[in-house]
């Protein structure tokens, strides 16, 4: 079974964000960059899919030469080769169609990517892959088995558990407990360094989003304390002050 990983190469959570550029441009400086977290549950299942039943590992990124640290942390991560798209990832639609783009060439069975990178967070690429493609598209993904050439799914939902099945070949997006998250050995880190990894041009995509600028959330407002012993003043400050009642 032929399994593509797609991670997108994130900002770790403890950055300081600031932008730069008239608030157009995110400000990389002192930034340390890692595999989304959700794309990396993905590859650790794919490796166990792997290690169960035979096959290939491949990852794919969609990014400029900076983000081959990423693509090599997933190679000592378990992945057999590694693909990057040499193109900055502008959006959702630009980055799912580099991918589809990719799949069409290659025919993997089983595409995986996390279901949503934790910069943007738009959780959209694994659904227009699957669009573009014309193949299934399932996610949130929790859980993943392979019989008989048909994805088992499921994922909890309100009140209980979806169970789902497809037809390879899948585009999945996938989150915990999919898989136990791996981290590399050093036999892994020093093989990372002479696998595979091939640069391929974007296809061309016509833009269909304008970025017009970033804004950091409100700073949080002051926190009040309020005594166990005058639930009523909780009460009144919600009605009288934050106006939720």
């Amino acid at each position: 079974m032929k399994i593509l990983v797609c991670i997108s190469n994130v900002p770790d959570t403890t950055s300081k964000i600031s932008f730069t550029d008239n608030n157009t441009k995110l400000n990389t400086s002192g930034i340390q960059y890692i595999i989304g977290p959700y794309d990396e549950y993905a590859l650790s299942r794919a490796i166990e899919l792997k290690e169960a039943a035979g096959g290939t590992v491949t990852v794919l990124n969609v990014g400029e030469a900076d983000t081959e640290p990423t693509i090599r942390k997933a190679l000592a991560i378990g992945a057999d080769d590694a693909i990057r798209i040499n193109a900055f990832p502008k959006d959702a639609f630009y980055v799912a169609s580099q991918i589809a783009a990719v799949v069409k060439s290659e025919n993997y069975d089983l595409i995986l990517m996390g279901r949503e990178s934790i910069d943007y967070n738009s959780g959209l690429v694994h659904g227009i892959v699957g669009e573009l493609l014309g193949i299934p598209s399932v996610s949130p993904v929790m859980k993943l088995d392979i019989e008989g050439g048909k994805a088992i799914m499921s994922r909890e939902i309100e009140g209980g558990k979806e169970i789902v099945e497809a037809q390879l070949p899948l585009v999945a997006g996938c989150q915990e407990p999919i898989a136990e998250w791996k981290i590399p050995n050093m036999r892994g880190i020093m093989s990372a360094r002479t696998k595979p990894l091939k640069v391929v041009e974007p296809t061309d995509v016509a833009d269909n989003v304008k970025l017009l600028n970033y804004e950091l959330p409100a700073p949080k407002g002051a926190c009040k304390m309020i005594d166990a012993s005058t639930p009523e003043k909780l009460f009144d400050l919600l009605k009288n002050e934050a106006k939720v009642l």
